[in-house]
């Protein structure tokens, strides 16, 4: 699929896990999903629709889970998010595979945007 397919859609979604072993066995058990470990607190997983992944070493909490929208324009979406109100909690840094920022909604949800690009 084009990148521009993927353009403000949700992509990624990571789950916070206290214990990345007891993580892996529930949701590799209960819903055959695939992990590629990143280190010791870091994996990703597929479920063959959707790709997240699951941080290591903290302490989930209900609406703990973080959803990942991709763009093509990460500068442009920042910059959309602040006018409209959002706050930045992680400033825009880099990761294998990209670039990505954190931001609260108005209402205090925290979500990520990334890009490739």
């Amino acid at each position: 699929m084009p990148q521009a397919d993927h353009d403000k859609r949700i992509d990624y979604i990571e789950f916070p896990v206290d214990d990345m072993s007891v993580a892996q066995a529930f949701y590799g058990g209960v819903f055959g999903w695939k992990f590629t470990d990143y280190g010791p607190d870091y994996s990703s997983f597929e479920d063959g629709r959707l790709a997240g992944g699951l941080r290591g070493g903290e302490t989930p909490t209900r609406g703990g889970a973080l959803v990942v929208i991709y763009t093509i324009a990460l500068e442009a979406v920042l910059d959309a998010v602040i006018l409209a109100g959002g706050k930045i909690v992680v400033e825009t840094h880099d990761f294998p595979g990209g670039r990505r920022f954190h931001f609260t909604d108005p209402a205090g949800n925290e979500l990520a945007v990334w890009s490739d690009v």
